[in-house]
């Protein structure tokens, strides 16, 4: 594809584009889905095609094919400058982006077990001695699953991305994820759900590794618990206890979010939302001292796993927040030229006719000292809330609200009573800065962060260890 990448930078650079990026991407996925023990789909899907973008008189012009021939490629470009000169006509400034050295380089992930080697059969049965196991513990413990979805995908990613400055990169990525959601009913109790996500950037081994059978045995048997023991809550002020789930969902959306460049900017306002923070917020105070939030796509087989960047930017660990004040926005090279910066190597797209924009990776608290032991030691009064069953933010992520699913009571240092659908609403400053203690037992989940138009959902972790918060407002929940 490298001599199609050429043609394509030639091409536009002869019609008047001053800046010139070409992508190749192919996606090849296989995917199986169980409803209730029985298998349901089964798809296998081939994506591939060429992107061009393109800066012409100060206008930015996207567009893609999957036709890869000369003359195909020939119509794309002509078409990307065209709209690029267009689209030039009607700004009021012109879009530049921000300097940056040529990088070239190659990846390619080692695989113990290829995907290629795990066939449809066998990748059935996986899902369904899980599904027999998360049935049986049910039974066990006196509860019905009303409902019970296993999806299994797999999938590697191919790029080549060429610039006209002289980038040319090279990566090959696969990837792993597991999907379940439990719906258990008990009489008089009502229902309780559940959400599993799991995904690696790995061959088949992480999906062995994870051990699919007894970690569902495990959260039915929790979720049994949740509903047959928990105890009503009244609302009520005291500390808290977040465990690593919540911390990463609380990472990814009230600082990650918010920290995209883009959006401060306004261009993500009427897809995805705004942001709380200014473009003079670096510096803001906004946590205590002991937080530190990083995002960081070089984390070896992590979902959010990245080498380079869309626009060929070799990816870095980033602070967003360093010991509790704003220190890093994610940048693409568009906003890092409007701020003033360098790109961090944070634009991302999730398919080859998808335009890159401003994405997260693995989003998560930095890790400290303490043992799960020694955070609930300084704890007089107060709930563990292990993970969650619900939550809401705002456009500006700057009120939320987190309900628990599997919780304790803490009494002197001590978990006790389990207890029901614990509500933490509270804003972005007040959750980070309420934090006194942080955890040395980094965690994370796999999930899927949706944002563009249209929409793209690109694979990210979300995590982070045990945090301590004092003197919280929490309430109830039926």
């Amino acid at each position: 594809m490298e001599d199609h990448l050429d043609f394509t930078i030639d091409l536009a650079r002869s019609l008047g584009a001053s800046y010139v990026e070409a992508r190749y991407q192919s996606d090849y996925s296989e995917s199986n889905f169980l409803k209730n023990g029985v298998p349901e789909v089964a798809s296998f899907e081939t994506k591939k095609g060429i992107a061009v973008r393109v800066i012409a008189n100060g206008g930015l012009g996207f567009g893609s094919t999957n036709q890869m021939t000369k003359k195909d490629l020939r119509a794309l470009v002509k078409r990307v400058v065209s709209l690029a000169k267009e689209s030039a006509r009607l700004r009021k400034e012109p879009i530049h982006f921000a300097g940056t050295d040529p990088v070239q380089g190659k990846f390619e992930a080692r695989l113990r077990v290829n995907f290629e080697d795990i066939g449809l059969e066998s990748r059935v049965l996986f899902l369904q001695e899980a599904d027999e196991l998360a049935v049986k513990a049910a039974e066990t413990e006196g509860i019905k699953l009303v409902g019970r979805y296993l999806s299994l995908d797999t999938w590697t990613t191919e790029k080549i991305i060429m610039t006209s400055e002289g980038a040319k990169v090279y990566s090959k990525v696969p990837r792993v994820a597991l999907d379940a959601f439990l719906s258990a009913y008990a009489e008089q109790k009502g229902v309780m759900q559940r959400m599993i996500n799991l995904g690696e950037s790995c061959g088949w081994e992480s999906a062995e590794r994870w051990d699919v059978p007894q970690l569902l045995q495990a959260e039915v048997t929790d979720l049994a618990k949740v509903l047959l023991k928990s105890e009503a809550m009244k609302e009520e002020t005291s500390d808290l206890i977040l465990g690593p789930e919540v911390v990463g969902i609380v990472s990814h959306e009230s600082c990650g979010h918010p920290a995209e460049a883009d959006r401060m900017l306004g261009r993500e306002a009427a897809q995805a939302g705004e942001t709380y923070l200014q473009r003079d917020s670096l510096g803001l105070k906004v946590g205590s001292e002991v937080v530190n939030v990083v995002d960081d796509p070089t984390i070896p087989r992590s979902f959010g796993y990245y080498p380079f960047d869309d626009e060929g930017i070799r990816s870095r660990k980033r602070y967003l927040m360093k010991e509790g004040r704003i220190s890093e926005l994610l940048h693409n090279r568009e906003t890092a030229h409007c701020f003033n910066t360098v790109s961090n190597g944070s634009s991302r797209s999730v398919a080859f006719n998808r335009e890159p924009i401003v994405r997260m990776a693995n989003t998560y608290v930095e890790p400290g000292e303490l043992s799960f032991d020694e955070l609930i030691e300084g704890v007089r009064f107060g709930v563990y809330l292990k993970n969650f069953n619900e939550w809401n933010i705002d456009d500006r992520r700057f009120n939320q609200r987190y309900v628990g699913l599997e919780a304790y009571r803490i009494e002197d240092g001590e978990l006790r009573q389990r207890i029901r659908n614990p509500v933490l609403e509270i804003t972005t400053p007040a959750l980070w800065s309420a934090i006194d203690a942080v955890g040395k037992d980094l965690r994370f989940s796999a999930a899927y962060c949706g944002k563009g138009d249209p929409m793209q959902g690109i694979p990210v972790w979300t995590g982070g260890p045990h945090v301590r918060l004092r003197n919280v407002r929490l309430g109830g929940s039926t």
